[in-house]
């Protein structure tokens, strides 16, 4: 039996239940911001689905509440640096930036490029094409204003190979 050539796909890993806990977030949020439901309906809803058993439910919790509950202070930290007004964005978007900007404030056990990345990752499963994009444009500029010091010392450091 021949051995996988090193370019050979290589199967996805298993996503972890910080990223399901996202995944599931981003989900609720969507339906929230499309249906105007109450939290606690959109909630419910989620939880029903069978993924919410491998999801991290400390996290989903903080997500989905608290982007709920601080949408408006989420927002107007987002809003310098949007190109558009948040009413301009994509419910996708809108969701993927509310949850990075969740965690770059209040996640701070999680480092700025993860937060960076998981939200960049949720707009390339849910979004279009290149919604992607601008999510990471958007939450780099609000990691130098939410963690600078991070952000500086990641910046400094020197390049590994």
């Amino acid at each position: 039996m021949n051995a996988p050539s090193p370019t050979a796909a290589r199967p996805p890993r298993p996503k972890s239940a910080r990223r399901r806990s996202r995944e599931l977030a981003l989900q609720g949020l969507y339906e929230w911001q499309v249906s105007r439901a109450e939290p606690g309906v959109v909630n419910a809803h989620i939880r029903e689905q069978d993924e919410y058993n491998l999801c991290d439910s400390a996290h989903f919790d903080a997500l989905l509440d608290g982007c709920i509950a601080q949408a408006a202070e989420l927002d107007a930290l987002l809003t310098p640096h949007l190109d558009r007004p948040v009413t301009g964005l994509s419910p996708i978007e809108h969701a993927a930036l509310l949850i990075g900007c969740y965690e770059l404030r209040h996640c701070l056990d999680v480092p700025y490029r993860v937060v960076i990345n998981e939200a960049v990752e949720l707009a390339k499963a849910f979004g279009g094409t290149d919604g992607h994009k601008y999510v990471n444009g958007v939450l780099d500029r609000c990691a130098q204003q939410l963690r600078p010091a991070e952000v500086a010392a990641r910046r400094a450091a020197p390049r590994k190979g």
